[in-house]
């Protein structure tokens, strides 16, 4: 396997979010609802910056799309959470130096182009299109955690994001398997399993209300 430096870099972004999802799991599984630990963000901004790079690499678009849109509302939930300023100066120093390193990378001494990204014969336009809705539908759940968040001044994980996760994760399965890029299919076979579970979860803690009848 020639390329097992850029899987290895991959594969660790995606630990980083697994191990997001497990903390989130057992800590909503104790308390029997859906909860949002701190440890969620940390471990979503260094996943982000390690698979941010593995698209690159890898040059796929749908990849590098997805951690540019939700960068920053990784960093806003922190704040929600009023945690950013308790995090250790060289978290911080990270998180805010590499969306302007690399952004200064690609425009000085990067050598990948838009030509790259759309290149008929790298990859079929079918299969851009499809890895970009995934992204777009994956991505999406994160901007209405957002709102959602914004509007109750709390950050939480509503049942709207479990549902967006599970259709752009099931999209993005199915992209991974045409792309023959095992870090998609092994991370997005596993956050199903758990996206179905806080669903689950969701609709036990917070059962709908019994109609009263009207005689």
């Amino acid at each position: 396997m020639d390329n097992w430096p850029v899987y290895a870099i991959g594969f660790l972004a995606q630990l980083l979010f697994s191990a997001r999802l497990i903390s989130q799991w057992f800590l909503s599984e104790k308390a029997k609802k859906i909860e949002t630990p701190v440890l969620f963000w940390k471990l979503s901004l260094l996943g982000a910056i390690l698979l941010f790079t593995y698209g690159y690499i890898r040059e796929d678009l749908a990849i590098m799309l997805g951690q540019f849109l939700i960068y920053g509302i990784y960093w806003r939930n922190l704040k929600l959470q009023d945690e950013w300023k308790n995090r250790r100066l060289i978290f911080k120093w990270l998180v805010i130096s590499f969306p302007i390193g690399i952004t200064a990378y690609i425009i000085f001494f990067g050598s990948l182009t838009w030509a790259d990204l759309f290149e008929p014969e790298s990859i079929a336009g079918w299969l851009i299109a499809m890895g970009i809705l995934g992204q777009i539908v994956y991505t999406s759940r994160f901007f209405y955690q957002w709102f959602y968040s914004e509007r109750t001044s709390e950050s939480s994980l509503p049942l709207g994001f479990w549902i967006l996760s599970l259709v752009g994760s099931s999209i993005l399965f199915t992209y991974g398997i045409f792309r023959d890029d095992p870090v998609l299919i092994a991370a997005h076979l596993f956050g199903g399993l758990i996206y179905i579970r806080n669903i689950y979860l969701d609709k036990k803690s917070n059962p709908k209300p019994e109609k009263k009848l009207e005689y």
